[in-house]
């Protein structure tokens, strides 16, 4: 137990740190782009108005993309802000024995686990209104390893499943990968979902990572004196059930209410999606625009009405602002890498230091460590592919491999990332100081994990 108690003073120490050194995500964006250009400049011997001009070039490139992602957080936010989906949460936390905690964590990773699979914002939104119906139904359940084990799914198997940025990304025609709009293309043809998130490699380690996390979950639970909210506190941290929509008594207010408006959606929404997959199989349709129409259908029927569907919309932008706001400033990262030879100057160095045995460890890794400063999946491996997939081709490993490994590393680190436990924090009203103690140690239980499944991984999945 001693040496449990300095491993948690050691995370909370590390988090005190990084909100002490570490400054908002868009400033950090600006200081890579300052790296950038002056690894384009003195590395890569560009001019400086040729970098300038080269950053220039792409910064409107990405705007489908990021349309895509911030359609992806809105329409997730606005299923699980639907009543069924309110009520379903309260249910599913009066399933554990009140007398036995360690049920309650093992439901809290499980529906974690789950909830990241299907869609990150979900997991993000859902599990951060999860965890007070748990406290209220299992008063005798630590609440910091309640929050913990509930952030479990974005730091083991978020990347590896449905809505993986990085995976999807690849997956999805006119990528700007595929065709950048300038330069050459990162990769010469698509990489549909059953290469990379359904890969066996793949689901073997989503499986081996989400049980090591979950065990070290239910490992960290105190024997005793556990910390729970009083009643008053529970209370206030209690989210309300969704109102119901008044309806307006004249015709405008009327036609509103109509339901048939959101049957017409969802029927046309749907249908091209479901005849798509049909005709041309799963593989070939699951792109991020499917992903997204699964989603906007699903909070159509849940919320059932047009004014609730879009009042949860609306308050979903408020989480997306962040996408919205960073993805050019990251596309002109982008542009610089592709437009002035960047990229292949950092793959060479990347090629240099690492053997086909060792660069998906050295991919992970990296990914790893940048996630602490960018923690945008999508974007990152927009910079990062650039000279990742290069890098890779040289040591004969291949593009999936090379997804794979990244998406590992994006996923590891954050556990001990506080951007997003936001969510969570906000509606708990605890510091992120005092649940990263139990996050570090679930964090370093992954890392190890990670590192075998790479050092097996093959190099040309």
């Amino acid at each position: 137990m001693a040496r449990l108690d300095r491993l948690r003073d050691l995370g909370s120490d590390l988090s005190r740190v990084t909100e002490r050194w570490v400054p908002d995500s868009w400033v950090i964006c600006m200081i890579l782009t300052s790296i950038a250009l002056a690894l384009a400049i003195l590395g890569a011997g560009v001019g400086l108005e040729d970098a300038v001009l080269g950053w220039g070039g792409g910064v409107w490139n990405l705007l489908t993309l990021a349309m895509q992602f911030t359609i992806a957080m809105v329409a997730a936010h606005a299923c699980v802000a639907s009543r069924p989906v309110f009520r379903l949460l309260d249910r599913l936390a009066s399933l554990p024995d009140p007398d036995r905690p360690m049920q309650a964590v093992l439901l809290a990773c499980a529906v974690s686990l789950l909830t990241a699979y299907l869609n990150w914002a979900l997991c993000l939104v859902g599990c951060a209104l999860f965890v007070p119906f748990l406290c209220r139904r299992n008063p005798r359940a630590d609440v910091r390893v309640l929050i913990a084990s509930a952030y479990l799914g974005l730091g083991t198997v978020w990347h590896c499943g449905l809505s993986g940025s990085a995976p999807l990304i690849l997956a999805t025609p006119g990528n700007p990968l595929l065709e950048p709009g300038s330069g050459q293309p990162v990769v010469d043809r698509l990489f549909p979902v059953t290469e990379t998130l359904f890969a066996p490699f793949n689901l073997i380690y989503m499986l081996v990572i989400g049980a090591a996390g979950t065990l070290a979950a239910l490992a960290l639970h105190p024997r005793r004196d556990p910390l729970t909210f009083a009643p008053e506190r529970l209370r206030q941290i209690l989210p309300a059930p969704p109102p119901v929509p008044e309806v307006a008594p004249t015709p405008a207010g009327r036609v509103d209410a109509f339901r048939g408006w959101v049957i017409l959606a969802a029927v046309l929404l749907g249908y091209p999606l479901g005849h798509s997959i049909a005709t041309r199989g799963f593989g070939a349709s699951w792109t991020i625009d499917a992903y997204n129409v699964v989603f906007l259908t699903a909070a159509l029927l849940l919320h059932g009405r047009p004014l609730s569907f879009l009042r949860a919309c609306r308050q979903g932008v408020d989480a997306a602002w962040g996408i919205i706001l960073q993805f050019p400033f990251y596309a002109g990262i982008f542009g610089l890498m592709i437009n002035t030879g960047l990229g292949e100057w950092i793959g060479s160095l990347f090629a240099r230091f690492a053997s086909t045995g060792t660069y998906p460890l050295l991919v992970y890794a990296y990914s790893a460590l940048m996630n602490l400063f960018v923690p945008s999946a999508g974007s990152k491996w927009l910079i990062e592919a650039p000279f990742l997939i290069p890098a890779g081709h040289a040591l004969g490993v291949s593009e999936v491999t090379v997804l794979l490994a990244y998406a590992y590393g994006d996923s590891t680190t954050n556990l001990i990332q506080p951007f997003f436990a936001i969510p969570i924090l906000a509606v708990t009203r605890v510091r992120f100081g005092d649940v990263v103690g139990y996050t570090f140690l679930i964090a370093l239980v992954c890392f190890a994990v990670s590192l075998v499944a790479l050092s097996l991984i093959p190099a040309n999945l």
